[in-house]
């Protein structure tokens, strides 16, 4: 029976888990609803995120990998926090099995703004682990019911080597698409890498997407922001037209425990997605 209660998880299941990483320190976990109300009452958006729980070990906010289009199941994509001192929950889901039950909580947060993204020109940019929910987005605005309301999509996704890109069989049949454009790169490529090498900042440079009815979304470590951002600028993308996630200082997820908070806002229910001109008006804490 489905609950109306935050704090009460519901039961799923985890029916398919992807090795993502040559590391083999993430995976995707695709979960299904053990109650049909919970599936039902479980309406998300790309961007938005669950905790997921492990009985016993506690509970972890992660962002939402799967996108609303793929129908029967939701897909969470989950690093091993720490090799010295792993976290619990996340390690505990790393060893489970597929028929292995856990809890969820959600959907959370808000999502990257659809109606925003509405007609206009969308540059998709990514860097290692953060392009979860950048997935969830991409998949979305390709749907078939979709993709008319969007303008042309690019995709900039970057990794340190191959063997860490993520989703790879998607990152082929995107690249075999004529209505987005996908640039992959990898800072170092090995004996098998027939790709693109180079940093992802200097990726952005070279693809120079233009800033005429465009938005961009970036997602990445903040190293690779921080050097991204300039080339942004440069190109002519203002900060209102320019979204991040910070989905990382996510805690209890729905505005009580005070620990996501960056100045007046809440990240867990005021965002976690902002656009950079609403990050300007916070305390530089983030």
């Amino acid at each position: 029976m489905c609950s109306n209660n935050p704090y009460i998880p519901m039961p799923v299941e985890i029916i398919k888990i992807i090795d993502e990483v040559d590391t083999h320190d993430i995976k995707s976990f695709r979960l299904k609803f053990m109650n049909k109300e919970d599936e039902a009452k479980f309406k998300y958006l790309p961007g938005q995120f669950s905790e997921l729980s492990i009985y016993g070990r506690g509970e972890s906010p992660i962002g939402i990998a799967s996108s609303p289009t793929e129908e029967g199941y939701v897909e969470f994509t989950v690093q091993r926090a720490g090799a010295i001192q792993p976290g619990l929950v996340t390690a505990a889901l790393h060893d489970m099995d597929e028929g292995a039950k856990i809890g969820l909580r959600g959907p959370l947060g808000n999502s990257w703004p659809i109606e925003f993204l509405e007609k206009k020109n969308i540059v998709v940019v990514g860097g290692g682990f953060a392009f979860t929910t950048l997935r969830s987005l991409i998949n979305y605005m390709l749907h078939k019911d979709n993709r008319s309301r969007f303008g042309e999509i690019t995709v900039i996704y970057g990794a340190r080597t191959p063997g860490l890109l993520l989703y790879k069989d998607e990152l082929a049949a995107w690249e075999k698409r004529d209505d987005i454009k996908t640039i992959i790169t990898v800072d170092k490529g090995d004996e098998t890498w027939k790709g693109r090498e180079g940093f992802v900042p200097a990726v952005c440079k070279d693809a120079a997407p233009s800033p005429n009815n465009a938005v961009a979304v970036i997602c990445g470590p903040p190293v690779m922001i921080k050097f991204t951002l300039p080339v942004f600028f440069e190109l002519g993308f203002s900060k209102e037209n320019i979204l991040t996630s910070l989905e990382m200082r996510m805690k209890c997820g729905i505005g009580k425990c005070g620990r996501c908070n960056v100045g007046y806002k809440y990240v867990c229910s005021d965002g976690p997605v902002f656009s950079l001109a609403e990050l300007d008006e916070l305390p530089r804490d983030f």
